[in-house]
């Protein structure tokens, strides 16, 4: 697996350690941080995904879950609680064999 992350550039220390040499080490490593957190974008031919919860709760958004075999992608501003569910009718059928 390769990684679009580019390692940068950590100074070699100095013989004594001085101030601007600290600031700069620091520095590589914020970038380097800020890289290695930011996802970006992907694209993939093969996907495992394993443990998934089985529900939207406490999922930020664009999280997938389960709800049996389907799997979803969490929405901003909507729900999708597993177990609920609903059964509606109306009017009456009548079924006559001859």
């Amino acid at each position: 697996m390769t990684s679009s992350v580019n390692v940068p550039y950590f100074p070699d220390p100095p013989e004594d350690y001085s101030r601007a040499y600290i600031a700069e080490v620091t520095r590589a490593f914020s970038l380097f941080a800020g890289q290695v957190g930011n996802p970006g974008q992907g694209r993939n031919t093969f996907t495992v995904f394993t443990n998934l919860q089985q529900n939207d709760y406490a999922l930020e958004e664009g999280t997938i879950y389960r709800q049996g075999n389907v799997v979803y992608i969490t929405v901003k501003d909507t729900s999708s609680p597993a177990g609920v569910t609903a059964t509606a009718s109306t009017g009456v059928v009548t079924v006559v064999i001859s």
